[in-house]
C-alpha cells in the first residue's frame, strides 16, 4: 500500500514588499507604512501529495514559487495558511552554503551541518571518512569555508546530505555549480537513493536533469499548480509556454516592421504512407518514414535574401534536425512582394526513435536575423518495435559464433 511522505494542503505564502528606500523614508511615512508596502504571493493554495520512493520535480520560471515550496516542505519557513505534513527524515540542498559557518573550517562544518540534519556526534565520526571522501576536498578540509569556491561549498554540503540516511532528499539547483565528474557522482548516488525506495523532490532550470531524476514533475506558475503529470508531459507544457513568452516578446526584428513582416501559416505534415495532412498527433508513423513539411509563407512587402529554417525537435526543446534553404542548401528564393508560396521540405528516410517530437519553422533575412518564427507548428509521433532504443532508431542484427569446444589443459606441439 503506497505510504504518503509529503503531504501539502491548502498551503499559501506571502512576502511583504516594501517600497522605502531610505532610513529617512522609513521614518517620515512610519504612520503611513501600509500605503508603501506591496503583498506578494508566492504560494497560493498548493494542494498536493507525494509517496514513498517517487522522485517529483518542481520546474517553472524564476519567481514562480519553487524555492519557496521547498523552504515550505523542509520547514525553514511556515505557510501563511495550510500545513505541510513530512514523515521521516529530511535532508535539505536548498542554497549555496546553508548550514555552513564562514568562520568554521570544512571539518568544524560537517560536523555542524550534520547535526542540524539530526546526527549524533557518534554517528557523525562513523561516516566523516566516506563523506570527506565523496566531497573530494580532503586536503582542504581544515580550512576555512570562507576560502571554499562555490564548487567546494557544494561538494561538501551534498556528501554530508547523502550521508545522514534520509528519508525525504530536497535539491534546489544547486548540483548545476559542481563539476562534471561530481555531478555525475550526485547523480550516482540519486540513482542509488531511488533504488533504495527514498524520496526525491529537485528544483531545476535544467530540464534534461529533471527528465533523467523525476518520473513525476509539477509546472508552478504565479505561485500556483498549473500541471502535474509525468516528466515529459509537464515539461512539453513548460517549453510551449516559455516559446509562447518569447514568440509574445520577441516579433520581428532588424529593418522589417511588424505590420509587413513574413507570416508562416498552414505548416501540414505528410508522410509516404498516406500522403494526408495531419494535425496534432494524428500523424503516427514508424522509423524509416518519409516526412513532408509543408509551409505557406505570405510576404506584405518584399525581402530580399530571406531563407526558411525548419527543425524537428524532441519535447524537451532539443533540436534533432535543422534545415535551412540557404546555409544547408544554398538556395535561392523569390522574391515576393504582397504575395505568398507554399514550401514543401522532404526528410527522406527518417530514422527517429520512439518518442514525440514537435517540427517548428522560421524565415530569416539575408543577414540572419529570424523574421518570423512558429514554434511547435506541427506535432508528429513515432512509435517502433522497441528492437533499440534512442533517439535514433535501428533494427539490429546479431551474428553469434560460438569457439570450437577445447581442452585448455591440452598443450601444442
Amino acid at each position: 500500500m503506497p505510504v504518503t511522505v509529503v503531504d501539502v494542503h491548502d498551503v499559501s505564502k506571502q512576502f511583504v514588499v516594501r517600497k522605502q528606500k531610505s532610513l529617512k523614508e522609513s521614518i517620515v511615512n512610519a504612520r503611513r507604512g501600509r500605503l508603501y508596502e506591496e503583498r506578494f504571493t508566492a504560494l497560493d493554495n498548493l494542494s498536493f501529495s507525494i509517496e514513498a520512493g517517487e522522485s517529483v520535480g518542481l520546474v517553472g520560471p524564476n519567481g514562480s514559487g519553487k524555492s519557496t515550496l521547498l523552504k515550505t516542505i523542509g520547514g525553514i519557513m511556515s505557510p501563511d495558511e495550510g500545513h505541510v505534513r513530512v514523515r521521516g527524515r529530511i535532508a535539505a540542498l536548498l542554497e549555496l552554503g546553508a548550514g555552513f559557518h564562514p568562520d568554521l573550517s570544512g571539518r568544524e562544518n560537517v560536523y555542524l551541518n550534520a547535526a542540524v540534519l539530526g546526527l549524533t556526534r557518534a554517528e557523525t565520526n562513523r561516516h566523516f571518512d566516506e563523506i570527506v571522501d565523496f566531497s573530494g576536498i580532503s586536503e582542504f578540509i581544515d580550512t576555512q569555508v570562507k576560502f571554499y569556491s562555490s564548487g567546494m561549498y557544494v561538494r561538501l554540503a551534498f556528501a554530508v546530505a547523502v550521508h545522514v540516511d534520509p528519508d525525504v532528499l530536497l535539491v534546489d539547483e544547486v548540483l548545476a555549480v559542481g563539476d562534471e565528474p561530481f555531478q555525475v557522482k550526485c547523480m550516482n548516488r540519486i540513482e542509488q537513493f531511488q533504488r533504495e525506495g527514498r524520496t526525491i523532490i529537485l528544483v531545476s532550470h535544467s530540464a534534461g536533469q529533471v527528465s533523467e531524476v523525476c518520473d513525476r514533475v509539477l509546472v508552478l506558475e504565479r505561485g500556483s499548480i498549473v500541471t502535474d503529470a509525468p516528466a515529459r508531459e509537464a515539461l512539453g507544457r513548460l517549453r510551449l509556454d516559455y516559446q509562447n513568452s518569447l514568440d509574445a516578446t520577441r516579433g520581428p526584428s532588424g529593418s522589417i516592421d511588424v505590420k509587413n513582416a513574413p507570416v508562416i501559416s498552414d505548416v501540414m505534415l505528410t508522410d509516404n504512407m498516406a500522403s494526408q495532412p495531419f494535425a496534432d498527433f494524428q500523424l503516427v508513423v514508424p522509423p524509416g518514414t518519409d516526412l513532408s513539411i509543408r509551409c505557406h509563407l505570405w510576404f506584405p512587402v518584399a525581402v530580399p535574401g530571406w531563407h526558411l529554417e525548419v527543425s524537428v525537435e524532441d519535447f524537451l526543446g532539443q533540436s534533432l534536425l535543422t534545415v535551412d534553404t540557404k546555409t544547408h542548401l544554398d538556395l535561392a528564393m523569390p522574391l515576393l512582394d504582397n504575395s505568398g508560396c507554399t514550401i514543401t521540405t522532404t526528410l527522406p528516410d527518417l530514422r527517429l526513435g520512439e518518442g514525440d517530437y514537435v517540427v517548428s519553422a522560421s524565415v530569416r533575412s539575408e543577414d540572419n536575423t529570424t523574421l518570423a518564427r512558429l514554434s511547435r507548428a506541427a506535432l508528429f509521433a513515432v512509435r517502433t518495435n522497441k528492437h533499440s532504443a534512442g533517439a535514433i532508431y535501428c533494427e539490429p542484427t546479431l551474428l553469434i559464433l560460438q569457439d570450437e569446444a577445447s581442452n585448455p589443459a591440452e598443450s601444442t606441439q
